[in-house]
């Protein structure tokens, strides 16, 4: 058992470098109601199973942010045919795994199992989503892990800040918007398991489901199993029509403070009303990587390396896969150096706005954008994983072979321009999460 523990984790299993059109691989077709993608590669023996349909925290009730999550967190919690423990045994006897979320857009499932047990996991994956036990005791216990994990999480500066930003930025009613730590606690006390069942019956079900297998499969047979273990089931509704992001008239700097912390993060930014794949959405994004991606990034060789004024910062497009997202700088600094830290930070980012990116800059970060796509492509997990993303950002699978021209056709002038357009630092927001010198606690709530 320890041997296939071994071989199904390791996530460095390679896909055949010599498919230079993925799409032409790919084997699409409707089962049962569902959107399946099949791709069948050189690697033996192993399949990775990943999927999601819309029923995220978008479609909450709006009088309770978090029963999507619930669901989410109790689709392997047993079914009506089997107890947790139950279901638990079945794929450790074979080495496989499935595993569930929701977050704010979609609920997912990723699974990965032997060939010879895809029936199995199949049969298994369908059971979950068709037909979760929502028993009382499990429900309790999911109830007190959230609460623990985001009481947690408010230990976190890094999460305080970026937590707060996604306030300072979304308007309320935006899905981006994040509802805050306390109030998602009190929604979690306060659901109860017939929301759950209403949400799992109004918006599970087939008609938006995609599910991508990669890996070692017959796709006669999956297509057969898959239709097998789902007949019959129907339902689900189409993702939510969201808007673009509305002006927020908030303060351009805000302090969360927390006491007793060696560091203070921050979350520097503002929305940039770009989705993925919008006109100048590359052209930005690779500007912002030339900025703050990674160790090469102007951030990272001016404020840590030749500053010495942090262990890590660093710069990205964020939340835009189902709609408009934001842009921001992240850091962490010492209390002593924040000042410093923030300067130097605001340094650099003018710097870049006003003159924009070098040719030479342009032409190296074209190649680690490509390359690490790519990379990301290589194993088995990463090209399904990427087949789902390329659905979920609304392109067809021929996405996966088009990126790379993309990124490699774009102009300086295209780049420099897209900063200038989408993003002003007089419009940024500076939140600050920590021991902030010179700030005091909020007063407790009454």
């Amino acid at each position: 058992m320890k041997r296939l523990s071994f071989i199904l984790s390791a996530l460095g299993l390679l896909v055949s470098s010599a498919h230079a059109q993925i799409a032409t691989g790919v084997v699409r077709t409707k089962v049962a109601g569902i959107d399946v993608i099949a791709y069948q590669t050189g690697v033996k023996d192993v399949v990775y199973l990943r999927g999601s349909l819309p029923a995220g925290d978008s479609k909450d009730p709006a009088d309770n942010p978090v029963v999507a999550g619930l669901v989410g967190g109790m689709l392997d919690r047993g079914t009506a045919k089997h107890t947790k423990a139950e279901i638990t045994a079945m794929l450790e006897g074979v080495g496989a795994t499935i595993g569930f979320s929701a977050g704010d857009f979609v609920a997912e499932f990723n699974a990965r199992c032997l060939a010879k047990d895809v029936p199995l996991v199949v049969s298994l994956l369908a059971e979950q989503l068709r037909e979760p036990a929502f028993s009382e005791e499990e429900f309790a216990r999911l109830k007190k892990q959230l609460i623990g994990g985001l009481k947690r999480a408010q230990e976190s500066t890094d999460f305080r800040a970026t937590d707060e930003f996604s306030r300072a930025v979304y308007a309320a009613g935006h899905p981006n918007r994040q509802a805050t730590p306390d109030e998602k606690i009190a929604a979690i006390q306060a659901a109860k398991l017939d929301d759950l069942k209403k949400f799992h019956a109004t918006h599970y079900g087939p008609a938006y489901l995609t599910i991508v297998a990669a890996g070692d499969i017959n796709i006669a047979a999956l297509q057969t199993e898959l239709g097998k273990s789902f007949a019959g089931w129907t339902g689900g509704t189409p993702p939510v029509a969201t808007p673009k992001t509305a002006p927020v008239d908030t303060a351009k700097e805000a302090t969360v403070f927390m006491a007793d912390k060696t560091s203070v993060s921050i979350t520097y930014g503002q929305p940039t009303g770009l989705h993925y794949g919008d006109a100048d959405y590359f052209a930005l994004r690779t500007a912002t990587a030339i900025l703050g991606s990674g160790f090469t990034g102007r951030l990272m060789g001016n404020v840590r390396d030749k500053e010495g004024l942090t262990y890590g910062i660093g710069s990205g497009l964020n939340h835009d896969t189902f709609t408009d997202g934001d842009w921001s700088i992240t850091a962490s600094f010492a209390p002593t150096l924040l000042d410093k830290g923030i300067a130097s930070t605001k340094r650099q980012l003018n710097l870049w706005y006003q003159d924009g990116v070098t040719a030479d800059e342009l032409a190296r970060r074209k190649d680690n954008l490509v390359g690490s796509f790519k990379v990301g492509l290589a194993t088995t997990n990463g090209l399904a994983t990427s087949l789902l993303l390329a659905i979920q950002r609304g392109k067809d699978v021929a996405w996966l072979d088009q990126y790379p021209s993309v990124i490699r056709t774009l102009t300086l002038a295209e780049v420099n321009a897209a900063i200038k357009k989408h993003l002003n630092p007089a419009d940024m927001v500076l939140i600050k999460a920590g021991t902030v010198p010179g700030a005091v606690p909020a007063p407790a709530a009454k």
